[in-house]
């Protein structure tokens, strides 16, 4: 598959240039896709973010230097682009444990994360309804909160964030929805990522209306965009899995990558939706 050819193409350029500074303008010409599609297609079908994975990564590597009992901690700590040994081992201790200092002496035990690539995986052929929609842009009134992502933990997590909103105030949201996608949305916007491997963004809860908000809730401009839109029966869980299949399934099938834009999962009478912001290839 071409897809797959060039995913593994990318991971081989990043693997190849851990000591250097990594372009991620690169990295996205040579999957064929854009940088915004190749960084949230990463965190889904890997589970971290990319700038997470490249950090364990040189941070491996940094390991194996201190085999050598006359490096330096400055220089090792230089090469794998970090501005201080402070910093680094700051950054070293969190992934491995222990200081760079301890990790000279024989037998400490070190994590390794090995080298990433992409391979095909046959599974079962079930099917997936789906729609593409051309939307004229809409508000999402609702609760904002900023989210961070560290080592595939959401701060703060989604059961807190939900908790956090009143009976009366959900109420208040599930009526004020009048338009697509209907009923209470969960929508993720702004995704980024760090240096240190740190994801951030914006998370809505709410309804995407044309009713005039009140003050206390917070206003996103969601702009014209083509979506491709998913169905789904079932629980929580069956939503997690069609997420999961939505990236690593009908999106490298599909003539289309991700658009900068939000995704969003809308809930109403016990169905669910899907909603992801895309743009042809």
């Amino acid at each position: 598959m071409d897809l797959l050819h060039d995913m593994n193409t990318a991971m081989k350029y990043i693997e190849e240039n851990l000591t250097r500074e990594i372009d991620f303008k690169v990295v996205a010409r040579l999957a064929h896709c854009s940088e915004y599609h190749f960084k949230r297609m990463f965190s889904f079908l890997a589970r971290i973010s990319l700038s997470e994975y490249i950090r364990r990564r040189r941070l491996t590597l940094a390991a194996l230097e201190f085999q050598n009992h006359n490096v330096k901690v400055i220089d090792v700590a230089m090469k794998y682009g970090y501005n201080s040994p402070d910093s680094f081992t700051r950054a070293f201790l969190n992934v491995h444990g222990i200081t760079p200092s301890e990790a000279r002496k024989n037998g400490r035990q070190l994590k390794a994360y090995p080298p990433m690539t992409f391979q095909l995986s046959i599974k079962g052929g079930t099917e997936m309804n789906y729609r593409i929609v051309e939307k004229e842009g809409f508000n999402v009134v609702g609760v904002k909160y900023e989210v961070m992502m560290v080592n595939e933990i959401l701060t703060p997590t989604y059961e807190s964030m939900i908790s956090a909103i009143s009976d009366n105030e959900m109420k208040e949201l599930e009526a004020s929805s009048n338009i697509e996608p209907y009923g209470v949305v969960h929508v993720s916007v702004n995704y980024s990522e760090s240096k240190e491997g740190k994801a951030t963004f914006n998370q809505y809860i709410g309804a995407a209306t044309s009713k005039e908000p009140l003050e206390k809730y917070s206003v996103l401009e969601v702009p014209s965009l083509l979506w491709a839109v998913f169905e789904i029966d079932g629980n929580w869980e069956h939503v997690e899995e069609q997420w999961q299949r939505i990236y690593s399934e009908w999106l490298p099938s599909s003539l289309y990558e991700l658009a900068e834009g939000p995704e969003i999962l809308a809930s109403k009478d016990q169905k669910s939706e899907i909603w992801i912001s895309i743009k042809e290839k």
